[in-house]
């Protein structure tokens, strides 16, 4: 990524999030039919909620995170009582803005990848346990980007979380796919994730 670039997401306010995060028609053809489900902006608070237990908002703000907004699609309803083994049925695209570059690589080595491997084998809401954890390596990123598959307990069985976190500047980008049953939708989510990085640099550009 360019040092031009980096400079320029100096310029992005928390106003700019929403038109960083992909819009329907944008999403991989794979995942073009699935239906809009949440989109919102995600300050601090609000993340400390749907985090780990004992997530604070105090923590994520010594980080140098500020505020960020998610877009998040969910799959049509399958045929059938039962979601099949493979179903892919949430996709979604997250933008972070942080006071600096640094923060962003702290947020993903220690909140990220640290927070995920430390809960490897726990609890982390009734019925759901963090099984596994498999660190992934995303090509083809301007920046640093890591990925990682999740996989979890659930009511309906085992359930993967395929995740890609990458920075351009002071932006943390985020794309993921969750996946009934042991699955890895790297190929996805790292196209999902290619689209939303050119998108950051387009709306930087723009606002600069």
């Amino acid at each position: 990524m360019s040092e031009a670039i980096h400079r320029a997401t100096q310029t992005i306010t928390p106003d700019d999030l929403s038109r960083m995060v992909l819009p329907q028609r944008d999403l991989p053809a794979a995942l073009r039919d699935f239906h809009p489900m949440r989109d919102n902006a995600l300050d601090n608070e609000t993340m400390a909620q749907q985090g780990f237990p004992g997530s604070t908002a105090e923590r994520f703000r010594s980080v140098g995170r500020i505020i960020g907004h998610m877009r998040e699609f969910s799959a049509p309803a399958p045929e059938g009582d039962r979601l099949p083994l493979g179903y892919d049925f949430l996709a979604a695209t997250v933008v972070h803005l942080f006071d600096d570059p640094e923060g962003v690589t702290r947020w993903i080595e220690e909140i990220f990848v640290g927070e995920f491997c430390a809960r490897v084998n726990q609890e982390l809401n009734p019925g759901q346990r963090l099984l596994t954890v498999e660190r992934l390596e995303p090509q083809g990123f301007a920046d640093e980007a890591v990925g990682l598959r999740v996989l979890q307990s659930s009511e309906q069985g085992p359930v993967s979380s395929t995740i890609i976190d990458f920075r351009v500047g002071r932006l943390l980008g985020v794309s993921y796919v969750v996946t009934l049953g042991n699955y890895n939708r790297m190929a996805l989510v790292e196209q999902m994730a290619h689209l939303l990085e050119r998108r950051f640099v387009s709306v930087v550009l723009e606002v600069r």
